[in-house]
């Protein structure tokens, strides 16, 4: 099977992105950041973006391209042999999959809101009548899975390229929009001081635990997600830059998700430590009462889904090229079988509030949707991530001068000598201590 490639690095740049901004952005960091204590939580959660994020998105870009395979088929062709690091590669097209279990879910209440918005009917909006409602849970789900394999039917340029670059650029235009709107509110400035003015008091471990572990899902690291875009690009630019002109991006999003939110939330008297909901229940209050709400929360919810839906397309691309590379199958035919399985996965939490809501696996009031969170966030991405940095910088794996080699090929900002120890031994050593930190710290029960 002949491989695809990007037809620019913009496309590249913008799709990489779009897999990384979505609701690891606008849904989840915003309500992070109000049940972590605001200004210090953002902190933390910039230091591992640079220190951690920013070396293993490079890595997961170089293993891609050098492979020019589909996590599922890139260990085969850079591990030693008789080597087992190719195991990881089947457990990161797992992760992929039990990513979007939830994920799309998430993506159809988005959908739900911006259409309510724009039908005007938000008088008796609510997040738990939305989410009790098995009609509404499946049907937008099945909206979102139609839709994001539909796209992925056609050819990689002319769908996924093509498409991303649309939505990320609306995207952009709608949150600038709304986050000027949100400094003239009453509220601003004491919103500003909470989201971005660190309360060093509020800093342990289970907060620096927490913002790893986003910075990890926000950028979609860990699972293979970057891998697979690696390999569809050329070697004309060094992956270092490349890498950080995606975080740059990521970041960007998910600060302005904050400003646009928290100014808001005071202005309003609302909760900021008001969880999942916090995107749904706090902002249709938002908007039900201020002037002209209607159309600001179709604006909203319209750039919330565009964000959501271009993650939801990047994981969906990565499930069918893994999918593609086992069986040999056409787009269109691993596009439906990859829609049907991934629509069956997620009815576990498309009806978790509902007809599945005995199921609790952890403390009283989890669902599903905790249960998919915690095998992701908390275990593939970490792991993931951890695997992929003992991988290239020791020589039992693929090793640091043949990581470096490929990160390092074109233009831009490459990976210096000096970077070395912070590669080989403190990004692992980071990311294993947080790891068992947080699994002996979580909320069992």
């Amino acid at each position: 099977m002949r491989r695809e490639h990007l037809g620019s690095r913009l496309g590249f740049i913008l799709l990489s992105a779009g897999c990384a901004i979505g609701c690891g952005n606008v849904w989840k960091f915003p309500w992070l950041t109000g049940e972590n204590g605001g200004g210090g939580f953002v902190l933390i959660y910039a230091l591992c973006l640079v220190l951690l994020g920013l070396p293993v998105m490079t890595m997961e870009f170089a293993m891609g391209r050098a492979s020019q395979s589909s996590p599922v088929g890139m260990y085969q062709k850079l591990e030693k042999p008789g080597a087992k690091w190719h195991i990881h590669g089947y457990l990161a097209l797992l992760g992929n999959l039990a990513l979007m279990a939830f994920y799309t879910v998430v993506a159809g209440w988005i959908m739900y809101y911006f259409v309510m918005f724009l039908l005007g009917r938000t008088a008796d909006l609510g997040f738990v009548p939305m989410i009790t409602t098995p009609a509404i849970n499946v049907g937008y789900l099945a909206a979102v899975v139609v839709l994001g394999f539909g796209v992925l039917c056609f050819n990689l340029q002319s769908g996924l390229e093509t498409v991303t670059k649309y939505m990320m650029t609306v995207l952009m235009a709608l949150m600038i929009i709304l986050a000027v709107h949100s400094f003239t509110l009453e509220g601003a400035a004491e919103g500003l001081k909470f989201y971005l003015v660190p309360d060093f008091g509020k800093i342990n471990g289970e907060v620096i635990v927490a913002a790893m572990n986003q910075a990890f899902f926000t950028l979609s690291i860990g699972i293979g997600s970057m891998a697979i875009f690696g390999s569809y690009i050329g070697k004309d630019r060094a992956l270092m830059g490349e890498s950080l002109n995606v975080i740059i991006l990521d970041t960007v999003v998910a600060v302005t998700a904050g400003l646009i939110i928290f100014p808001a939330c005071f202005t309003y008297d609302l909760e900021v430590g008001a969880g999942p909901a916090l995107l749904f229940d706090t902002m249709a209050a938002v908007f039900n009462n201020m002037a002209g709400g209607r159309w600001w929360g179709t604006l909203f919810f319209l750039f919330m889904t565009f964000a959501a839906m271009s993650t939801v397309l990047a994981v969906f691309e990565n499930i069918l090229a893994c999918v593609r590379e086992l069986t040999g199958w056409n787009r269109v035919t691993g596009s439906l079988v990859c829609g049907v399985g991934v629509f069956l996965l997620a009815l576990t939490t498309a009806l978790s509030f509902s007809v599945w809501s005995g199921f609790v696996p952890f403390a009283e009031g989890t669902g599903w949707l905790d249960f998919w969170d915690f095998i992701v966030s908390t275990n593939m991405l970490p792991v993931g991530s951890l695997i992929f940095a003992l991988f290239c910088c020791y020589n039992f794996g693929w090793g640091w001068d043949s990581f470096v080699s490929e990160a390092n090929s074109g233009d831009g900002l490459k990976v210096q000598g000096w970077m070395k120890p912070i590669f080989r031994y403190f990004v692992p050593a980071c990311i294993a201590f947080l790891y068992i930190y947080g699994l002996v710290t979580f909320k069992w029960r």
